[in-house]
This record gives C-alpha cells, structure tokens and sequence, in this order.
C-alpha cells in the first residue's frame, strides 16, 4: 500500500497539532520542521478543520490546534478521508473498472483482502498511539534541525522524511 503525499502531510499537521497541544501551531512552523510546501499545508489543514479534527484561529497569532482528543481520532479514518480510493489495482473500484478478467480473477479478491487488512491495522491505532514522541516533535517545531530526507533511491520513488 502507498498512501498519497496527502495523507502523508495530513498525518504530520496532526502529529504537530498532537504534540503542541492545547497550544497553537502554525503552518510555517510545520513547513519548517518537516521542510513541506506551505502552499500544501494549508490545504491539509483546511481540510482536517472542515473535518472536525482541527480548530483553526485566524489572524496574526493564529495557527491551528486539535479539536478533538488524540485519543479520539482514528489513523484509519483520516487515511480513509485523505486517500482518494484505496484501490491497488483498478478493478477494486467499480466505476473505473475496464479489466475483462474481473469476474474469473482471483487476484481481485486477494488485493480486497490485503487492502481491508491494511485498513484494519490502522483502524485500532489513534493519533494519541502514533504522537507518543511529541518531546521530539515539539524539539522540531519549536526550531531544532528539520528532519532530514532520506535520497529517493534509498527507499523507492519519493524522498521519506524522517526524525533529525
């Protein structure tokens, strides 16, 4: 499975939102840490506070902050939102489905199978499961050496942020 730049970036403002909380974080602050676009940040961030896992506050000292507990939010369910589809091969998907063998494949079954597995695994983790380094997030929110990018061909075909 490979979760779009989306989630990916969705999953972090949280992680962020998670380890400041109560207080506020700003995208910059994100953007900097994690060394993402901005311009993407503020989409994800949109985003999660129409969903109700945000709240956002305008203006000169605004930023944004969870609104709801860590413990309260799914991983499963943001991914469900964020992902267009999970769908790893067209034919899981009804309405893009050209693929002739459909109905005689098993293939199909086995990738519904690894999928709903996929999905099962993250559906038991909250975002209070995955957030419990938040000293450390904090430590690169709060201006520490940003995360370092592994190169594109040591882990597949886009960069992976990981902890500095």
């Amino acid at each position: 499975m490979r979760l779009t730049s989306y989630s990916n970036y969705s999953l972090r403002v949280l992680l962020a939102a998670a380890a400041r909380s109560p207080r506020l974080v700003t995208i910059r602050e994100v953007a900097e840490a994690f060394d993402l676009p901005q311009s993407h940040l503020v989409k994800c961030v949109h985003q999660l506070g129409t969903w109700g896992y945000l709240e956002t506050v305008r203006g000169n000292r605004g930023g944004f902050r969870l609104k709801r507990p860590a413990a309260s939010v799914s991983i499963g369910e943001v991914v469900r939102r964020t992902e267009d589809g999970l769908s790893v091969v067209e034919c899981l998907d009804p309405e893009t489905n050209t693929c002739p063998l459909v109905d005689r494949c098993r293939m199909s079954q086995v990738l519904r199978r690894a999928t709903d597995a996929f999905l099962e695994v993250l559906d038991r983790l909250t975002l209070a499961d995955v957030a419990g380094n938040e000293a450390e997030f904090r430590a690169l929110l709060d201006g520490a050496a940003p995360a370092r990018r592994v190169p594109a061909a040591a882990c597949g075909s886009e960069p992976l942020v990981i902890g500095a």
